[in-house]
C-alpha cells in the first residue's frame, strides 16, 4: 500500500472513529444547558488529521486556505490568521500606531473611544501602549454605545473609535463611521462575538467587521466558529493589511509567506534604516512585532467550520427568535434585548437585564437556572472601571477619561446576564430554559 492510499485509509478510519467516539446523546429534560460549545462532525476532525499528516507545522496551505476564504465570505480583501481574538485586538490597534501611516498614527497618550461595558482584551492594547482610552456609556436596550455621546467624547487627541459588536448585535455603525468620517479618526470593529452579523449602510447589507478600517474575529470554541484557539484581523486597506501582517510576524519588513524567499525581489538589494546595502530583507525589521500566527492544524479545523457559518447563524437567530417570543410576557421584570435597526444579528446570546423596582433581583435569577444545570453569563466585565487591573489608575486618575457617569453601564454590571442561543441547542433546551426563567420570577 503507497502513501496516497494509506493517507486515504487513514482518513476514513477517521470518519469511522468519530462516529462511534464522538456520537452525541439526544437532550433529555435535566440535562446541563450550555451557554455555548462546539458544533462540529467529521469533517473538522478528518481535516484535522489530514493536516497533521502534512505535518507543517506553523502556518502554511492551510491557512492560506482559510485567509482566502474567510475573506471571500465577508466580502473583504485582506484576512490575515492570528492565534485568538485577543491577539487580534492587538494587532488591530498596534497596526494604528505605525511610524508609516505618518500623522494618522497613534502615539502616547493619544485617545480612543471605547465602552467600559464590554470584555477587556477591546481595551488593553490601548492601554498597554499608553494611549489614552474614552469611555462613554452604552443603551440600555442593545448594551452597544450612546452614540449621542461621541462628540462630547472628542478631544483634540482623539485618533481611534474601538468597539465590540455586543453579543453579536451590531452598534449603530453608520453613526460612529460618520463621526470617524467627519473628524478624520480610525474605526476598529471588534466583531469577535458578531461574525455573521449584517448592517444595512450604503445602500447594501455589510458583513461586521468590514465597514470600519479593521475588523477582528475570535474562533475560541464559544465563538460562531472555532478552531480551538485562533482569530483574524480583517480590512480592505491594503497598507494596514501589510502592517497587520508585519507585527503578526515578528515586525519583520519582510512580507513572504512561510516557507518562501524573496516575494519582494529585492531580498539583497535594498538599504533600510542604518543597516549595510543588501542586508537580507528577511531579517529586516520595521516595527517591534511579536509571532502571533496560528497554525495549519487550528486552520484546518476552521476550514470546515466556515463551511457551516451560513447554518450557524440561521440556527443563532432562530433560538434568539425563540427566546424572545417565550419570555415576551415579562417585560415587567426584564429589559428584553432589541436588535440594532438596520441590523441582522447573528446573536452571540440572550441577553436579560432586570428591570428596577422588580420583585426578583439578578442573582435571585441566577442562581435559580444555575441550580437546574443552566449556564449563565454577566456581560463580560460589566463595568471594566471596576475591576481590579483598574485600581491603580482610579487612584491616581491617570491613563483614562470618562464622559458622563457611565450610568446604563453600572446597571449591567448589576442587573444584566445572559444565557446561550448557539447552533448546539434544540427548542427543548430552549423551552427548559425559559420555563426556568419564568419560574424564578414566580418565586
Amino acid at each position: 500500500m503507497n502513501g496516497k492510499e494509506l493517507r486515504e485509509k487513514i482518513l476514513a478510519l477517521t470518519e469511522e472513529y468519530y462516529r462511534t467516539a464522538h456520537a452525541k446523546s439526544p437532550y433529555k429534560l435535566g440535562d446541563p444547558v450550555r451557554y455555548a460549545g462546539r458544533v462540529y462532525d467529521e469533517r473538522e476532525i478528518v481535516n484535522l488529521v489530514s493536516a497533521s499528516l502534512d505535518f507543517w507545522l506553523t502556518a502554511g496551505e492551510w491557512a492560506e486556505r482559510f485567509e482566502k476564504a474567510f475573506a471571500e465570505t465577508l466580502g473583504v480583501k485582506f484576512c490575515s490568521l492570528v492565534n485568538s481574538g485577543s491577539s487580534a485586538n492587538l494587532l488591530a490597534f498596534m497596526a494604528l500606531t505605525s511610524p508609516k501611516l505618518g500623522d494618522r498614527r497613534i502615539s502616547r497618550g493619544d485617545e480612543v473611544i471605547t465602552v467600559a461595558a464590554g470584555f477587556p482584551t477591546t481595551v488593553a492594547p490601548v492601554i498597554q501602549y499608553g494611549a489614552v482610552p474614552v469611555f462613554v456609556d452604552v443603551e440600555l436596550s442593545t448594551c452597544n454605545i450612546d452614540v449621542s455621546q461621541l462628540e462630547a467624547a472628542l478631544s483634540p487627541r482623539t485618533k481611534a473609535v474601538m468597539l465590540a459588536h455586543t453579543l453579536g448585535n451590531p452598534f449603530d455603525v453608520k453613526a460612529v463611521r460618520d463621526f470617524c468620517t467627519r473628524h478624520n479618526l480610525w474605526l476598529i470593529e471588534d466583531n469577535c462575538d458578531a461574525l455573521g452579523s449584517e448592517y444595512f449602510i450604503d445602500g447594501e447589507w455589510r458583513s461586521t467587521g468590514t465597514i470600519g478600517d479593521i475588523g477582528t474575529s475570535s474562533f475560541y470554541p464559544p465563538h460562531h466558529i472555532t478552531m480551538g484557539e485562533g482569530g483574524a484581523v480583517y480590512t480592505n486597506n491594503a497598507q494596514l493589511h501589510r502592517i497587520i501582517n508585519s507585527f503578526r510576524d515578528w515586525g519583520r519588513d519582510c512580507w513572504c509567506p512561510s516557507g518562501h524567499d524573496g516575494t519582494c525581489g529585492k531580498r539583497f538589494t535594498q538599504q533600510l534604516g542604518t543597516l549595510p546595502y543588501g542586508y537580507d530583507h528577511k531579517y529586516t525589521y520595521s516595527h517591534f512585532g511579536y509571532n502571533l500566527k496560528a497554525t495549519d492544524l487550528q486552520a484546518s479545523i476552521g476550514c470546515a467550520q466556515l463551511e457551516k457559518l451560513p447554518e450557524f447563524t440561521q440556527k443563532r437567530r432562530h433560538n434568539w427568535q425563540y427566546l424572545y417570543d417565550r419570555l415576551s410576557g415579562l417585560e415587567d421584570v426584564f429589559i428584553l434585548p432589541e436588535a440594532q435597526k438596520d441590523s441582522r444579528p447573528s446573536w452571540f446570546g440572550f441577553l436579560l437585564t432586570v428591570r428596577e423596582g422588580a420583585k426578583v433581583s439578578r442573582d435571585d435569577v441566577v442562581r435559580c437556572l444555575e441550580s437546574k444545570k443552566i449556564q449563565t453569563r454577566m456581560l463580560f466585565a460589566g463595568n471594566l472601571l471596576r475591576h481590579p487591573c483598574f485600581d491603580e489608575m482610579r487612584k491616581t486618575g491617570e491613563g483614562f477619561r470618562i464622559v458622563g457617569e457611565l450610568k446604563n453601564t453600572d446597571i449591567i454590571m448589576s442587573r444584566s446576564f445572559w444565557i446561550g442561543v448557539y447552533p448546539g441547542m434544540n427548542d427543548d433546551m430552549l423551552d427548559y430554559m425559559a420555563e426556568t426563567i419564568k419560574e424564578a420570577v414566580k418565586q
